[in-house]
């Protein structure tokens, strides 16, 4: 029984079609096909780079000492979880602690010091305050007293007077006359006297106020100059308390310890070294760098890519699936950054974690192969 393709061949044999025909409509098939392809067909372009590597969102957290010393602990493991102020490394802190125990102890005696005399400046002051209100009771009753003094001293003045009126009529003696006058003097002196006496203890409770005045402003400047030796020692032990927690070099943040330095007791590090870094809890990320002129206006935000790592081959392991989130605007270095959200659910059989290096390949276009034959075309007459 003849096969379709048999009858198909008989039938062209009988139109008059020779074998040279069949061959030329054959190619003119395959040509056109081709070329649909070449037109119509859609190849993905890729930008590639082997500097990449995953990390997490939040940046790492360098840990650094900030004072110099020599390391007495150290609780640095890598991959150990740690909480922000959790202590990593002491160093020693013994001649910070024998001075601060020192200066305590002065600032106690000092504090001593000015109780006493604040003390001391309370009884002055309760002196000044009964003294001064016991002056005018004194001088009042001195000045009653020269009152009184200067009415008897009126009176004999008065008796005198009329003992020169008795005198001169003759009714009395020049005795008599004479005691007159005597007593009126002295009546009249003890009233001066009294006089004199007020006048000296008004001056002698002013200099007595000035006395105590002036030494209450003695125990005030001595108080101040307490006060002002308290606070500079007490800066000191403020600044001695915070050098020595200083000494005491913490976890700037929590997550883990991503790398740490080999620190032994005894070890000296000096100040700035860096002893280790943090790497805080976040969503992981791949960071790749690429050259300016495969990356600007070429990569964009929601392109997708995929990184191959190392040492896990793609073939075994997969890729790991990735969208361009954002892309430097500016090289550095020589080379842009591009920063892409990971997908770890696309390579479930690697355990995805900081630091991880790769290579990237970024889908950017899709053109047809017609398209690239002319690009190439194009670089090869502008390298002629």
């Amino acid at each position: 029984m003849p096969t379709p393709f048999t009858r198909c061949a008989r039938s062209l044999a009988a139109d008059g079609f020779t074998r040279p025909a069949v061959s030329i409509l054959f190619v003119a098939i395959l040509m056109g096909g081709w070329l649909a392809w070449l037109a119509l067909a859609e190849v993905a372009l890729y930008e590639t780079t082997g500097e990449a590597r995953l990390e997490v969102d939040s940046a790492a957290h360098p840990i650094e000492a900030l004072l110099g010393g020599r390391v007495t602990a150290t609780r640095l493991k890598v991959g150990r979880e740690v909480k922000a102020g959790d202590v990593l490394v002491e160093l020693e802190t013994e001649s910070q602690r024998l001075q601060l125990a020192e200066e305590q102890a002065r600032v106690t005696a000092l504090q001593g010091q000015l109780a006493a005399l604040g003390g001391q400046a309370s009884a002055e002051r309760q002196v000044q305050i009964e003294t001064r209100q016991a002056a005018p009771v004194a001088i009042d009753e001195s000045r009653a007293k020269m009152e009184e003094a200067e009415a008897g001293a009126r009176a004999a003045a008065d008796e005198a007077r009329r003992f020169e009126l008795l005198r001169a009529d003759g009714l009395i003696a020049e005795a008599e006359l004479v005691r007159a006058k005597a007593e009126a003097e002295r009546r009249r002196s003890a009233a001066d006297a009294l006089r004199i006496a007020i006048n000296r203890q008004n001056k002698d409770q002013r200099a007595q106020d000035s006395t105590q005045q002036a030494t209450l402003e003695g125990l005030k400047r001595d108080a101040a100059a307490l006060e002002g030796e308290i606070k500079t020692r007490r800066t000191t032990i403020e600044r001695l308390q915070h050098e020595i927690n200083q000494r005491f070099i913490v976890a700037p943040a929590g997550g883990a310890l991503g790398e740490v330095a080999e620190l032994r007791p005894g070890q000296v590090v000096r100040e700035g070294d860096k002893i280790g870094a943090v790497i805080p809890d976040g969503k992981l990320r791949a960071v790749a760098a690429f050259p300016p002129s495969d990356s600007l206006g070429r990569i964009r935000a929601g392109q997708q890519a995929h990184l191959r790592l190392d040492g896990f081959p793609w073939t075994e392991y997969g890729k790991v699936a990735a969208e361009v989130t954002n892309i430097a605007r500016e090289p550095r270095s020589g080379k842009v950054r591009v920063e892409l959200l990971a997908r770890p659910e696309s390579a479930p059989r690697i355990q995805l974690q900081h630091g991880l290096p790769g290579a990237l390949e970024i889908e950017v276009e899709r053109v047809s192969p017609a398209a690239l034959v002319l690009r190439g075309l194009g670089k090869l007459l502008a390298q002629r």
